[in-house]
C-alpha cells in the first residue's frame, strides 16, 4: 500500500515537497479525461493502451495520466504523447496497438491521427504548432490538460500553493488586496466588478466570523468552462480561497457547484481532501497560525442560484431568492455575516497573481480589462471547446483563428455571448474586442463566458424566443418585472414566430425589456431582456419579414414556412414521399411529386432528403 505522505508543517518543507516531485514527462502518455473526452470513450482507450503497455513489457516504464479538459472538445477522446508533445484526437480502442507499436517502440508519428489544418489538410503532429492551442495565452487553464487532478504532487510541481506559501511567509492581507488591485481583476461570473474592492470592503467590515464562497453554479447553456476548472486542476481554485480567505480574515470557505456536475464535484472533493491531509487547509497551515477549511454545497440546478444572494440563500437552507441590496454581501452576507463571492475562474487567478506579482496579469488585456478571459465554444464551429485568450482579442480571431471557421463552409451569422442574459453580436461586427466595454456598447455582456456561434441558418428571432423562454423558466418569481415580463416577452415573440405579429409588437418588446432591466430586482431579471434587445437592435429586418411578409428568412419557424417541390427538377426518386411521416406526399416513381399543402406538417423531412435539390423552402431550393 502507498503510504500517505507526511503533513506540510512548514513553507519549507512544501518546498522539499516540490524539488522531489519528478515533472519529466517523456514517458507519460496524457489523456484528456474531462466530461467531453470520457464521454466520447476516452477510458475504454485507456483500458486498451494499458493492455498493449502491458503486452509489449512497457507498463512499467510508460505511465497514462488521465488529465482534465485539453480544450478541443470536439477531437475526443484525446492524447498528447509525453515524450515529443505530438497530439492524437479521435483515438479508438482499436487504435491502441498502433500507438504503442508504431509511435512508442519505432517512434513514428501515426499522421491519420494528428490534427489536420488549411484546405488540404495538412498534418500538424507537435501540439504547441497547432493553431489552436499557439494563439492561446493560458493563466487560468495553465494546469488543465498537464496534470492529474487527482494528485496533489503533479499540482505542487506545477507551483500549486506557492502563492500560498508566499503570503504566509512575507505578506499582510493589506498586501494581498494591494497586489490584486495592481493586477485589475475584475470579476469573471459575469459583471465584471473589480475583485479588490469586494475584498478590501469584507475585510473592513467588523466581525470575528467571516466567508469565503466560490460560485461554481454554472447553469448558461453552452457553457463549461467552471466545470472544467474543477474537474482539470481544483486545486488553483481551492489556493485562490486559501488566499481570499487570508486577505478578509477568514476561516472558512464554501464551494457551491452543480449537483450535475458529478466528475467536478468529486476532483474537487478529492482535492479538498488531499489538502487537507498535507496540512494545505485546516489549522495552522504550513506552520503560520493561518486556519482555513472548506466544504461542499451542492446546487440543485436553479439558475437564479448564481445569484449571489440567492445563492447564500440556498447554502442556508432556504428558498434560492435573490434579496435586496444593500447591505451587500461584503458587509452582511452569509448568515448574515461579511462575505465574499468570486466564480471559479476568478478564484483560479489568484495565485497567479500573488506568485508573479499583480503587474505580470496587468501585462495582458486591454487598458480597463485586464488579463485573460476563458471562454466555452459551442455551436456552429469547426472546433468546439475551451479556450482562453487575452481580454480584448477580437471576436474574428477565436471563431476562425482557433475555432476554425463555421462548420460546412457556411456564414457567420452572429454569436451569442454571455448566456441566456447575453446579446447577440452581428457579422457586421465581428472585429469587436472581446472585453466589458466594447461588448457592453452593443448591448451583449461578456458575461461568464458562453459563447454560441451562430451561422446562416439560424433565426435570430427564435434564438430570442429561445432564451427568452429559459429565463421565463428559471425565474424565480419574487419580483414583479421579472415574473410578469419575460412572460409577456415570450408570448410576444411566439405570436411573431407564429405569423401573427403586429409592427406594434417590436415597440411592446423594446419597452419591455428596458422596464424589466431597469426595474428587476437581481441581475437574472436585469439582464433578462438582453437577447431581445440585442436582436432588435442588429436583425430588425428578420422580425419585420416574420411580421410583414410571414416568412420566416431562416425556414426554423415551423408555421411560416412552406414546402414545394420543383417540377424540373424532380426525377422521381420517391424518397420524400417515403420518409414524409403524415404521407402528404403525391406522385409514383420516375414521376413528378406533389406535395398536399393542407395536410403538410412542415417539418422538412422532404427538403433534408432531397438529394436532387427539387423541395425547395419558402420557394428557395438547397
Amino acid at each position: 500500500m502507498k503510504k500517505t505522505p507526511k503533513a506540510l508543517a512548514t513553507a519549507a518543507d512544501l518546498d522539499a515537497r516540490r524539488a522531489s516531485i519528478n515533472t519529466e514527462t517523456k514517458d507519460k502518455i496524457f489523456m484528456c479525461a474531462g466530461g467531453g473526452c470520457i464521454a466520447s470513450g476516452a477510458m475504454a482507450v485507456k483500458t486498451a493502451l494499458l493492455a498493449e503497455l502491458k503486452k509489449h513489457k512497457l507498463d512499467k516504464t510508460v505511465s497514462i495520466v488521465e488529465t482534465g479538459c485539453m480544450g478541443p472538445c470536439s477531437g475526443g477522446p484525446i492524447l498528447l504523447m509525453g515524450r515529443d508533445n505530438v497530439y492524437y484526437q479521435h483515438v479508438a480502442v482499436a487504435d491502441a496497438g498502433e500507438i504503442v507499436e508504431k509511435h512508442l517502440l519505432k517512434g513514428e508519428i501515426i499522421e491519420r491521427l494528428t490534427w489536420k489544418e488549411g484546405p488540404k489538410q495538412k498534418s500538424v503532429p507537435v501540439q504547441s504548432d497547432i493553431p489552436f492551442f499557439k494563439r492561446q495565452t493560458k493563466i487560468v487553464l495553465r494546469n488543465c490538460g498537464i496534470v492529474d487532478p487527482n494528485s496533489l504532487d503533479d499540482a505542487i510541481g506545477r507551483n500549486g500553493y506557492q502563492a500560498l506559501s508566499k503570503l504566509l511567509t512575507s505578506m499582510t492581507p493589506d498586501a494581498v488586496i494591494e497586489e490584486v488591485k495592481k493586477s485589475g481583476l475584475r470579476g469573471r461570473g459575469g459583471a465584471g466588478f473589480p475583485t479588490h474592492i469586494k475584498w478590501a470592503a469584507a475585510r473592513q467590515s467588523p466581525g470575528a466570523v467571516k466567508y469565503v464562497l466560490c460560485n461554481a453554479d454554472e447553469g448558461d447553456p453552452g457553457a463549461f468552462m467552471d466545470r472544467s476548472v474543477l474537474e482539470g486542476d481544483p486545486h488553483s481554485v481551492i489556493e485562490g480561497m486559501l488566499i481570499g480567505g487570508f486577505a478578509i480574515g477568514s476561516s472558512q470557505g464554501y464551494v457551491y457547484v452543480r449537483a450535475e456536475y458529478p466528475l467536478a464535484v468529486e476532483r474537487l472533493q478529492r482535492a479538498i481532501e488531499m489538502a487537507r491531509e498535507a496540512g494545505l487547509l485546516g489549522q495552522n497551515i504550513l506552520g503560520s497560525g493561518y486556519a482555513f477549511d472548506l466544504e461542499i454545497r451542492k446546487g440543485s440546478g436553479a439558475f437564479v442560484c448564481g445569484e449571489e444572494t440567492a445563492l447564500m440563500a440556498s447554502i442556508e437552507g432556504r428558498r434560492g431568492e435573490p434579496r435586496p441590496r444593500p447591505p451587500f454581501p461584503a458587509q452582511k452576507g452569509l448568515w448574515m455575516k461579511p462575505t465574499v463571492l468570486n466564480n471559479v475562474e476568478t478564484f483560479a487567478n489568484i495565485p497567479f497573481i500573488i506568485l508573479n506579482g499583480g503587474d505580470a496579469f496587468a501585462s495582458y488585456g486591454t487598458a480597463k480589462s485586464k488579463g485573460t478571459k476563458v471562454f466555452a465554444l459551442a455551436g456552429a464551429v469547426n472546433i468546439s471547446g475551451l479556450v482562453e485568450v487575452p481580454v480584448g482579442t477580437p471576436l474574428n480571431d477565436v471563431v476562425f483563428d482557433i475555432a476554425g471557421g463555421i462548420k460546412d463552409g457556411k456564414s457567420f451569422k452572429a454569436a451569442q455571448i454571455g448566456g441566456p442574459s447575453g446579446g447577440c453580436i452581428p457579422a457586421e461586427y465581428l472585429n469587436v474586442h472581446l472585453d466589458y466595454e466594447s461588448l457592453n456598447e452593443l448591448g451583449a455582456i461578456m458575461g461568464s463566458g458562453g459563447l454560441i456561434v451562430i451561422d446562416e441558418d439560424a433565426c435570430m428571432v427564435d434564438v430570442a424566443r429561445f432564451f427568452v423562454d429559459f429565463v421565463r423558466e428559471e425565474s424565480c418569481g419574487k419580483c414583479v418585472p421579472c415574473r410578469e415580463g419575460t412572460r409577456r416577452m415570450l408570448e410576444i415573440l411566439t405570436r411573431i414566430c407564429n405569423g401573427q405579429g403586429e409592427m406594434a409588437d417590436l415597440e411592446r418588446l423594446s419597452t419591455l425589456g428596458t422596464s424589466i432591466k431597469s426595474t428587476s430586482l437581481c441581475g437574472l431579471g436585469q439582464t433578462a431582456a438582453n437577447p431581445v434587445l440585442s436582436t432588435l437592435r442588429h436583425f430588425m429586418d428578420e422580425y419585420k419579414a416574420h411580421i410583414l411578409d410571414k416568412k420566416c428568412p431562416a425556414g426554423k419557424c415551423t408555421k411560416l414556412v412552406t414546402y414545394d417541390i420543383d417540377a424540373e427538377a424532380c426525377v422521381g426518386c420517391t424518397a420524400c414521399a417515403r420518409r414524409c411521416p403524415v404521407a402528404c406526399i403525391a406522385g409514383v416513381a420516375k414521376g413528378i411529386h406533389v406535395i398536399d399543402q393542407k395536410v403538410c406538417t412542415r417539418c422538412g423531412t422532404c427538403y433534408d432528403v432531397c438529394k436532387f435539390k427539387a423541395v425547395r423552402r419558402n420557394g428557395k431550393s438547397k
